[in-house]
C-alpha cells in the first residue's frame, strides 16, 4: 500500500512519501523538489510539470497554468474573470455555465474542463513518486485550501480518479502544516493546550489557521482566509508597474504579445524574490518585444509602496480567526509562517505587530502541506506504525438542509411553507453523521446549501436530493429517517434514507424496538403544535449532535444518537406488542455542476488515451535519438578502433550510407513513426555488425584462448601426476583424460594456425564462443573421472591425515568437494594457483 502525501498548488507540486525512517520530500527528473503545475498541450503529445515549463516560452497559448484557480468555479464568476486575464490560454464558458479551457493537441482545437487537466498534473505527481518507489501509487492523501467549497472538493477528488489515484483523505493544508508541526513535539502539555498560529501565505491566496496542541492531540480552533492575496499579487503589481514604465521608456506594449508577458512575469516573480533578500533589485530583459532589451531599477520600499493595497488586508484574516477562536494575541504560545510566498519582509513585519512575537519559520515553508499529507496518510494506512496523534478537524462552512413543507397549510400559499434548518454548524468536526425525521405521505425533495455565501461566493445551492418512491401501509403520512453526511474529506451528502412503521407482534419487544414508538409518541405530539417536519429534525438533531461529539467518529451509526438509556426507559411506558419495521428507501442525487459517474469514466478513458500517445511519443524520440546515436558513434569508430577491421571500400560504402541516414533525420525523417526508425537501424546495423563483431572477436579472443590452454594442462598434469590422491584412478581412466587433452589442443592449433593467416578485416574461422564451448565440453569429460571418489576401506593412521583428524567412510567425498570448489574459484582467476589441478580445470570449463 504507497503511504503519499500530494500538495498541489496553484504554480507547483510537492511529493512526499512515507518511509521507514520518516517523511521524505521526492525529486523530480530534474532533481527539484518542486514541479510545475503546468500542461502544455502540443502537435505530438503533452508535456507536463518540468517538461510543460520548458514548453512554456514557446508555446504560451497551449499552456495551462493555475489550474487550481478555475476547478469548481462558474464561468461569470467575477474572481474568475480577473484570473482569466492575465493567462495566456483561451477559457470558454461551456454549456452548463462552467470553463472550458481551449488549447491546440494533436493538430486540433479541442476542449478540456478544468477537472480534466487537474487530473494531467496529478498523473505528473504520482508518475514521480511511483518512480522514487519503484511501485505503483494508488492511495494518498491530499491537501486542500479550506475555502475549496463542496464542488471544488468533488473536483479534486474527479481529477484523482482520473489520474488513477484513491484519496484517503482531503486534508486542510492549514491541517497538513499543524499536523507536521505538532507530531513529532514530545514537550506538548496534558492539560492547558498550546496555541499555535498558522499563517499561509501561498502563490494565490492566503490561509489562516489556529491551532490547541496537546498531548497526543490536536483541536483546530479557527479557520479564516482571503483566497486573493498572495504571491502572485506581489508579482502582478511588479508587472504592472514595469509595463507602464516600460511602455513610457521603450514605446513597447507587453499586453499585445503573450510571450512578452510571460517573461515579464517570470522577471518580476525572480525580482521579489531578490528584493525578499535585498534591498534593491536591477530587471534586465533582452529582447522582450519588437527586439528591444529592457533594463529597469526598484527599491524595497519602493516595491512595498506600490504594494501597500494588497498588505492592507493581511490584517483581516488574522482578526477574524482570533475572533472565531475566542482568544486574544496573549493567548497565542507561537506563530508559525508558511508558503512560499512568506519570504515577503513587509508580511513580517505586519505578523510580528499584530501578534507582539516574531513569526518563527521551524518547518520548510513549501514542504510542509505535502509532509502533513503524507504523515496523515501513514495514519490512515495500516502499512505504518504512527505514534498515536489523535486530529480534531473542523469544517470552515454552515451546511443546511432546506424542502418545502409537506402541504401549502400557511394562508399565503406553498411558497410561503418551505422550510430549513443548518444541519451542520460552521466549526462542526470532521467527520460527521446526523440524522432528521421527515413525515411524508410520497416522494419528496430536499436541497443541501451553504447557510453563508457571502465569504465563498459561490451558488448557495449544493445538490438536491430525492427521496423516494415508498408508501405508507397505513395510508398516512410516513415517518423517514434521513441519514446526513459530512464526510472525512468535507463533502456533504445525504447518504440514505429509512422507512419506520409501527406492527402490531405477539412477541414481547426488545430493547431496539422499544425505542421509536416512544419518539413516535413524543414526535406527534409536538408535531401538533408546529409542522411536524421541523420540529422532528430540531429534535432529531440535538440527539445525534450529541451522539457525534461522543463518538466523534464518521463511521458511528446515526441510530446512535437515540441514546439507549432514555429509550429504555420510554419502553417501560408502550405496549410490550408493538415493534418497528425499517425499510430503506430510494435515495437519488442531483449535484449542481459535478461530473457524473459517466463523465468521469470518459475523462479516465481520455487520459489513458493520451498518456499512451505520450509515451508513443516518447518512445519514438527514443528511438530516433538511437539512430543518430548510431550514425555519429561508427562515424568515429571507423576511422579509429574499427579502421583495421573493415576494408577501404566496406569503409568508404559504410560512411557514404551513414552520411544518408544523418541527413534524412534532418529532412524527411524529422518526423517519422517509431516503426520507420526501427527500421532504420536494423538497417544500418546489418553493414555495421560484421564491423563490430570482427572486433570484438580479435578482443575477446586472446584471453579466451588462454584460459582453454590453462585448462587442458591442467587436466593434462593431474593425469600424469604421481600424487597419492589419484592413485585409485585406472591408468586407462587417466589415458582417456589425456587423449582428451591433446585432440582439443590439436583442435585449437589448427583452427588457431587458420586464424592466424587472415586479415583483420576477414571474418573470423576461430570464435571465442567456439573456444567456450569446447572448454565445456572438456571439463564435462574430464571432472567425473579426475574427482572420482575414493573406494571405500577401513581408516588407517594415513589415510585420514590429508583430509581431517576426524577420518570416515565419507570423509574423502567431502574433502573432494572443497577441493573441487576451490579449484573452481582458482581455475577461473589464474593459472598459478597452488590448488590441486584437478580441480582447476574445472572452473576454468565453468568461466
Amino acid at each position: 500500500m504507497s503511504v503519499v502525501g500530494f500538495d498541489f498548488g496553484n504554480e507547483s507540486g510537492v511529493v512526499a512519501v512515507a518511509r521507514q525512517r520518516g517523511i521524505d520530500v521526492v525529486l523530480n527528473d530534474e532533481s527539484k523538489r518542486e514541479t510545475p503545475a503546468i500542461v502544455c498541450f502540443g502537435e505530438k503529445q503533452r508535456f507536463l510539470g518540468t517538461a510543460g515549463a520548458a514548453s512554456s516560452m514557446m508555446n504560451p497559448k497551449n499552456t495551462i497554468t493555475q489550474i487550481k484557480r478555475l476547478i469548481g468555479r462558474r464561468f461569470s464568476d467575477p474572481e474568475l474573470q480577473r484570473d482569466l486575464k492575465a493567462l495566456p490560454y483561451s477559457v470558454t464558458e461551456g454549456p452548463d455555465g462552467y470553463p472550458l479551457i481551449r488549447a491546440r493537441y494533436l493538430g486540433e482545437i479541442r476542449t478540456f474542463t478544468p477537472t480534466q487537466v487537474l487530473g494531467m498534473v496529478f498523473s505528473d505527481l504520482k508518475t514521480i513518486a511511483e518512480k522514487n518507489l519503484n511501485a505503483a501509487v494508488v492511495d494518498c492523501c491530499i491537501g486542500i485550501p479550506i475555502y475549496f467549497t463542496d464542488l471544488q472538493r468533488r473536483a479534486v477528488m474527479d481529477a484523482a480518479t482520473i489520474a488513477g489515484l484513491h484519496p484517503l483523505h482531503l486534508i486542510h493544508e492549514t491541517t497538513a502544516t499543524a499536523l507536521a508541526y505538532g507530531l513529532y513535539k514530545t514537550d506538548l502539555p496534558e492539560n492547558e493546550p498550546l496555541n499555535v498560529a498558522f499563517v499561509d501565505v501561498g502563490h494565490a491566496s492566503l490561509q489562516v489557521c489556529i491551532a490547541g496542541f496537546k498531548k497526543g492531540q490536536l483541536q483546530i480552533l479557527a479557520h479564516s482566509f482571503d483566497r486573493n492575496l498572495g504571491g502572485r499579487d506581489f508579482d502582478e503589481a511588479l508587472f504592472q508597474h514595469f509595463a507602464a514604465k516600460f511602455k513610457e521608456e521603450y514605446k513597447i506594449d507587453v499586453f499585445q504579445n503573450a510571450r512578452a508577458c510571460i517573461r515579464l512575469r517570470a522577471a518580476c516573480e525572480k525580482l521579489k524574490k531578490v528584493l525578499s533578500a535585498n534591498p534593491e533589485a536591477p530587471l534586465n530583459i533582452e529582447c522582450l518585444m519588437d527586439e528591444k532589451d529592457v533594463r529597469g531599477f526598484i527599491k524595497r520600499d519602493e516595491f512595498e509602496q506600490i504594494s501597500i493595497p494588497i498588505l492592507e488586508r493581511v490584517k483581516k484574516p488574522l482578526e477574524k480567526a482570533l475572533a472565531e477562536a475566542g482568544l486574544t494575541t496573549e493567548n497565542i504560545h507561537a506563530v508559525e509562517v508558511v508558503g512560499s510566498s512568506s519570504r515577503v519582509p513587509a508580511i513580517m513585519r505586519i505578523l510580528t505587530e499584530f501578534f507582539g512575537k516574531e513569526p518563527r519559520r521551524t518547518m520548510n515553508a513549501s514542504e510542509c502541506v505535502a509532509k502533513g499529507s503524507a504523515l496523515q496518510c501513514a495514519i490512515l494506512s495500516p502499512t505504518f506504525k504512527v505514534r498515536e496523534f489523535k486530529v480534531n478537524e473542523s469544517f470552515p462552512f454552515s451546511i443546511a438542509l432546506s424542502w418545502k413543507g409537506p402541504a401549502p397549510d400557511a394562508q399565503n400559499g406553498a411558497s410561503e411553507n418551505h422550510q430549513s434548518t443548518i444541519v451542520f454548524p460552521k466549526g462542526n468536526p470532521i467527520p460527521s453523521v446526523k440524522a432528521l425525521t421527515f413525515y411524508r405521505s410520497g416522494t419528496f425533495t430536499t436541497d443541501v446549501q451553504y447557510a453563508d455565501v457571502s465569504e465563498l461566493q459561490a451558488p448557495a445551492k449544493i445538490s438536491t436530493y430525492t427521496v423516494g418512491p415508498f408508501q405508507s401501509t397505513k395510508g398516512e403520512r410516513a415517518k423517514l429517517k434521513v441519514k446526513v453526511r459530512l464526510s472525512l474529506h468535507g463533502i456533504v451528502s445525504v447518504e440514505s434514507a429509512t422507512l419506520l412503521e409501527e406492527e402490531e407482534v405477539e412477541v414481547p419487544v426488545v430493547k431496539e424496538t422499544a425505542k421509536e414508538p416512544a419518539k413516535m409518541e413524543t414526535d406527534e405530539a409536538s408535531a401538533d403544535a408546529a409542522p411536524s417536519t421541523t420540529s422532528e429534525t430540531d429534535v432529531n438533531m440535538q440527539d445525534a449532535k450529541g451522539a457525534a461529539a461522543a463518538s466523534g467518529a464518521e463511521n458511528g451509526v446515526p441510530e446512535s444518537g437515540d441514546k439507549p438509556v432514555q429509550m429504555e426507559t420510554d419502553a417501560k411506558v408502550e405496549a410490550s406488542k408493538k415493534k418497528v419495521k425499517k425499510t430503506s428507501i430510494p435515495v437519488t442525487e442531483t449535484l449542481y455542476g459535478a461530473m457524473t459517474a459517466a463523465d468521469v469514466q470518459k475523462a479516465v478513458e481520455k487520459e489513458f488515451e493520451m498518456a499512451l500517445q505520450d509515451r508513443v511519443m516518447e518512445e519514438t524520440k527514443d528511438k530516433k535519438n538511437a539512430v543518430e546515436s548510431y550514425v555519429y558513434d561508427m562515424r568515429n569508430k571507423l576511422s579509429d578502433k574499427y579502421q583495421e577491421f573493415v576494408t577501404d571500400s566496406e569503409r568508404e560504402q559504410f560512411i557514404a550510407k551513414l552520411q544518408e541516414v544523418e541527413d534524412w533525420l534532418y529532412e524527411d525523417g524529422e518526423d517519422e513513426t517509431k516503426g520507420v526508425y526501427i527500421a532504420k537501424l536494423e538497417e544500418l546495423k546489418k553493414q555495421g555488425d560484421p564491423m563490430e563483431q570482427r572486433y570484438k572477436e580479435s578482443t575477446e579472443r586472446g584471453p579466451v584462448i588462454d584460459q582453454f590452454i590453462y585448462c587442458i594442462n591442467s587436466y593434462r598434469e593431474a593425469a600424469m601426476s604421481s600424487d597419492p590422491k589419484f592413485d585409485h584412478i585406472d591408468l586407462a581412466e587417466k589415458q582417456k583424460v589425456l587423449n582428451e587433452c591433446v585432440e582439443a589442443e590439436a583442435w585449437l592449433r589448427e583452427k588457431k594456425q587458420q586464424q592466424d593467416a587472415l586479415p583483420k578485416y576477414a571474418n573470423p574461422v576461430l570464435l571465442s564462443a567456439d573456444v567456450r564451448k569446447k572448454a565445456e565440453a572438456l571439463d564435462r569429460f574430464c571432472r567425473p573421472i579426475m574427482t572420482k571418489p575414493k573406494p571405500a576401506k577401513p581408516a588407517t593412521p594415513e589415510t585420514p591425515s590429508p583430509q581431517s583428524p576426524q577420518g570416515g567412510e565419507q570423509q574423502p567425498q567431502s574433502a573432494d568437494s572443497p577441493n573441487t570448489g576451490n579449484a573452481n574459484a582458482t581455475e577461473g582467476d589464474s593459472a598459478g594457483s597452488e590448488v590441486p589441478p584437478t580441480a582447476e580445470p574445472m572452473e576454468t570449463d565453468k568461466s
